[in-house]
């Protein structure tokens, strides 16, 4: 391998490295790199989902009815991936590629030391770099990093995503490229919508809205780092010789069409609090903080907060309606609670100053029959709150209406 070639990060999920079939394909896609000069780094997630002996599901069933600290819990959370990391450098190995095995702290991946969520704060990739300069191919294990006390940090479901992105940004990466078992980002999920088709091309900050927004090719995270980095990365297929998409940077990339993509969140709960105060006045205000704070100090997080005259509207996820509705009780406030819901979010930079995007919107659920219980916008995105068991309705009305993938 050159030591001067542009450096590539190849992230395989774990459907990618759960068979020898599928890691036999991840030493062809890095021999492919390396014929055409190129130095890739590998990160891997763990082997497999539930069920298969080392996925990290599997690993913390063991101990699902056992009293483990948050620290345990990442200790072993992370095994699997160390594991999946020493397995595909052994196959790189064995085709006759030079590769070396990393956990994430040997890789420099320091976090902020939040077990189970954990945010990268610093990559110290030296131990990358000598042994990319040695001729090998590092093999780094995702999802995992170390705190400030050395403990094993993980970085919270699809964490791999951001370990690659993150690694990418350190070494100056040309590009990062994250390997799963569909062919790209889809204009929505095909099991909501059969229409949904692969994206050519998406802007970085409409791929940040839609992993905010439920989409689960890549993780949240990892979708803000390219946002903010303007590194390039490629979602690609390891069983298909499919180009992919190219997440774009902002700069360099402008839509041709109003809208991108429509993401869905399920199980959602909407509180109505009564505040007991007239719209607009200090008591009102002051009902208002109160709750607020009092779900921060509970750690729910708060969606779709909108004031209606004397009442306060939110939503949350609904495992989290036992402790919102504990805090609410103990701050004295009578409410109500809607479940189960979803949120069903139209995403594209293009939509961005348009006029009458959600009269469109509106229209799309009406003639589908869908009620809007509530709604919400931002630049990029416009959120509408619907009944759960309308929600594939929902998506599949918004991708015909807009003509989702026509254009790109």
């Amino acid at each position: 391998m050159s030591s001067a070639g542009p450096i590539v990060v190849m992230k395989f999920g774990g459907t990618s490295v759960a068979t020898a079939d599928g890691r036999a394909l991840l030493a062809r896609r890095v021999q492919e790199q390396l014929e055409a000069g190129k130095r890739p780094v590998v990160v891997v997630s763990a082997m497999g989902r539930r069920g298969a002996p080392y996925a990290t599901d599997t690993l913390l069933d063991l101990v699902a009815e056992r009293s483990v600290s948050p620290r345990e819990r990442d200790l072993l959370a992370s095994v699997g991936e160390t594991i999946s990391a020493v397995v595909v450098a052994s196959e790189l190995r064995a085709a006759g590629v030079d590769a070396e095995a990393f956990s994430g702290a040997e890789a420099g991946i320091f976090t902020d030391g939040t077990h189970g969520n954990a945010t990268v704060t610093e990559v110290r990739p030296g131990a990358v770099l000598s042994a990319l300069a040695r001729g090998a191919v590092p093999v780094v294990a995702g999802f995992q990093g170390v705190g400030p006390d050395g403990s094993v940090t993980t970085l919270g479901r699809g964490g791999s995503d951001t370990t690659a992105c993150a690694l990418g940004i350190a070494l100056a990466a040309d590009s990062v490229e994250i390997y799963t078992d569909v062919d790209g980002v889809m204009t929505a999920d095909p099991r909501s919508c059969s229409e949904a088709s692969v994206l050519t091309v998406i802007r970085s900050d409409e791929l940040h809205q839609m992993a905010q927004h439920g989409s689960r090719v890549v993780h949240t995270p990892a979708a803000e780092l390219a946002a903010a980095s303007g590194i390039e990365v490629r979602v690609k297929n390891t069983y298909s010789d499919h180009p992919g998409t190219l997440v774009a940077d902002i700069a360099s990339y402008q839509p041709r069409s109003v809208a991108t993509a429509v993401s869905h969140i399920r199980g959602v709960a909407r509180f109505t609090v009564d505040l007991s105060a007239p719209s607009g006045s200090h008591e009102h205000t002051r009902a208002q903080t109160l709750v607020f704070e009092a779900m921060a100090d509970a750690s729910v997080s708060l969606d779709m907060f909108t004031p209606a005259g004397g009442r306060l509207l939110f939503t949350v996820a609904s495992a989290d309606v036992p402790v919102a509705s504990d805090a609410l009780e103990r701050l004295g406030r009578s409410f109500t609670v809607e479940q189960p819901l979803a949120k069903v979010t139209l995403i594209g930079a293009g939509m961005h100053g348009v006029p009458g995007v959600m009269a469109r919107v509106a229209r799309c659920l009406d003639d589908a029959g869908v009620p809007i219980l509530q709604a919400a916008d931002s630049h990029t995105t416009i959120s509408v709150l619907v009944p759960d068991e309308m929600a594939d309705a929902a998506v599949r009305a918004l991708h015909a209406g807009f003509r989702l993938g026509d254009d790109r």
